[in-house]
């Protein structure tokens, strides 16, 4: 419960970030939610802006609290995302897709002029590792990618949906589990990764971070990339 009240207040203050005529990226997951919950509440009060949600699940959501949608189809900038994160670095370097949409995530942060990450304060961590990379893999590679990824120092599992079938992402691909442990090079790995055929894209967000906002408790601490 604690937990979840400093996601709520981490989201609030988010939306000191949005304007009025915005473009805003809707992020996915359980803070994500928080904050478009937040955001209908706003549109309901007169604030005009157009979301670009990083998932059906966060689209669904965005619909049914009557927040104006729009796509990259229309509109390729995006003035302010805001989005949670497994885990933040002190370099503000992140893992993300524990919630399985890492790829649609990185494709809109890549069209982000500011980043904004929400959590509460047990997602800040001094190396990132404690949390499994996750990697959005074509079926068809899966065995191979989880070879070649083992081989790097990896225990990987394929991640399973409500079914005990493989969960199949909204791009219809399936996600790799990959415990590293502490990962002392991120930019290293995120290069191997990147080049490795199959995968469609993995879970470190390396540069992308404008401002990380944690809540602990009642306190609000904002940190900001160099």
């Amino acid at each position: 419960m604690a937990n979840d009240q400093e996601k709520e207040a981490a989201a609030r203050a988010s939306l000191g970030f949005i304007e009025d005529g915005q473009v805003v990226g809707l992020g996915t997951g359980s803070t994500a939610a928080h904050f478009i919950k937040l955001l209908g509440e706003k549109v309901k009060n007169g604030l005009r802006i157009r979301g670009i949600p990083t998932s059906v699940r966060s689209q669904e959501l965005a619909q049914s609290l009557g927040i104006p949608l729009t796509t990259l189809d229309e509109c390729q900038e995006i003035a302010v995302t805001v989005d949670g994160a497994d885990e933040v670095d002190p370099k503000l370097r992140l893992i993300k897709g524990g919630g399985g949409a890492a790829l649609r995530e990185k494709i809109v942060a890549s069209a982000t002029k500011k980043l904004v990450i929400v959590a509460d304060e047990s997602k800040q961590v001094k190396m990132l590792g404690k949390f499994p990379l996750p990697l959005e893999v074509v079926p068809f590679a899966q065995a191979l990618v989880a070879k070649r990824v083992g081989e790097l120092g990896a225990q990987v599992s394929v991640r399973a949906g409500v079914d005990g079938k493989p969960y199949v992402t909204d791009e219809r691909n399936y996600i790799l589990d990959c415990r590293f442990g502490q990962i002392p090079d991120a930019d290293g790995l995120a290069r191997k990764l990147s080049e490795m055929p199959g995968v469609v894209e993995h879970g470190l967000f390396i540069g992308m971070a404008s401002v990380v906002i944690f809540a602990r408790g009642s306190e609000i601490v904002e940190l900001r990339r160099d």
